[in-house]
C-alpha cells in the first residue's frame, strides 16, 4: 500500500485537511503530521530558536496523525526525519482555507511544504480552496483532490516540480494546468489602540490582478469556474537573465 505524508498551515483541526484524510484513508497508508494550531503566511519558514516537539493525536488502521508545535515545513521535516520509518510516496499539503493563485504562493504554508517535500525529492501537492470561510462546501475540493493524488502516483510529476492547486468555490468544471498570474497585494495597516493606549496594527489589503485579461492563468481558470494547477520548482534562477547581466561579471583587480 502506498504511503501520503499529509499536512497544512490550518492546523490539525481544520475542516479541509480532515475531509482531504477521509477521503483517501481507505485506499493508502496516511501519515497526518500538522501544525497544533493556525500558521498561515509561513511560507518556509523553520523553527531554529525554540524546541519542536510532536505529539500523537489519533491512529486507526491505515491513518496515524501527529500534531507538532512548528510551522508546515517544520511538520515535513519532522514527519520524514523523526517520525516515519519509510519514505512516502508522496507528501499533500492541503486542503488550505484561502486562495494560494498568483503572489500568495510565495507567502503561502501550505505552499512552503509542498516545496519542502519537493527539495526532499518527493512528488508533492498543495491543495487550496479560493475561500476563506471554514464552513465552505468542501465537497467538489475533496474529489478533485482525490483524483489529482491519484493521477500523481500513477503518472509522477518532472524532478523538483511539486504542483500549486486551487479550487473555485461550488461545482468544479475540471482541472487547467495554467501559469502563475502577475499580480501584487495593495496593502494597509488597520491601527488600533491597546487598553494601555499603545498603539497596534493587523495587516490587510486588497488583491490586485496585473493581467485581467491573460486566459492563461490560475487567476483566469479559477474565475472560469476550473481548478487551476501551476507547477512549481524550487529554483529561483531565472536563466534568461544570465546573459543579459553578464555586463556584471568582473575580476577583484577591476575593483
Amino acid at each position: 500500500m502506498r504511503t501520503i505524508l499529509v499536512t497544512n498551515d490550518d492546523g490539525i483541526t481544520a475542516r479541509g485537511i480532515n475531509a482531504l484524510v477521509d477521503a483517501i484513508k481507505d485506499s493508502y497508508r496516511v501519515v497526518v503530521v500538522a501544525p497544533d494550531g493556525p500558521r498561515s503566511a509561513q511560507s518556509k519558514a523553520i523553527t531554529v530558536t525554540t524546541p519542536l516537539r510532536y505529539w500523537k493525536q489519533y491512529t486507526n488502521g491505515n491513518l496515524v496523525m501527529y500534531r507538532c508545535n512548528g510551522t508546515p515545513c517544520d511538520c515535513v521535516k519532522i514527519g520524514l526525519y523523526s517520525i516515519m520509518d519509510t519514505k512516502p510516496d508522496l507528501l499533500v499539503s492541503g486542503i488550505n482555507h484561502g486562495t494560494n493563485t498568483s503572489v500568495n504562493v510565495i507567502y503561502s504554508g501550505t505552499m512552503g511544504a509542498a516545496l519542502e517535500g519537493c527539495v526532499e525529492g518527493l512528488p508533492s501537492i498543495g491543495l487550496s480552496l479560493c475561500s476563506y470561510d471554514q464552513n465552505a462546501d468542501l465537497t467538489e475540493a475533496v474529489k478533485f483532490s482525490k483524483k489529482l493524488i491519484e493521477m500523481v502516483l500513477n503518472d509522477g510529476l518532472p524532478q523538483g516540480v511539486c504542483l500549486n492547486v486551487n479550487f473555485p468555490v461550488g461545482a468544479i468544471k475540471g482541472l487547467k494546468v495554467v501559469r502563475q498570474s502577475r499580480g501584487r497585494w495593495r496593502e494597509r495597516f488597520v491601527e488600533r489602540d491597546d487598553p494601555a493606549h499603545n498603539k497596534y496594527y493587523w495587516l490587510t489589503g486588497d488583491f490586485n490582478n496585473l493581467e485581467p485579461d491573460a486566459t492563461d492563468t490560475d487567476e483566469y481558470a479559477i474565475s472560469q469556474g476550473y481548478g487551476s494547477i501551476v507547477p512549481c520548482h524550487v529554483d529561483l534562477t531565472h536563466y534568461d537573465s544570465i546573459n543579459k547581466l553578464s555586463n556584471l561579471n568582473c575580476d577583484a583587480k577591476e575593483i
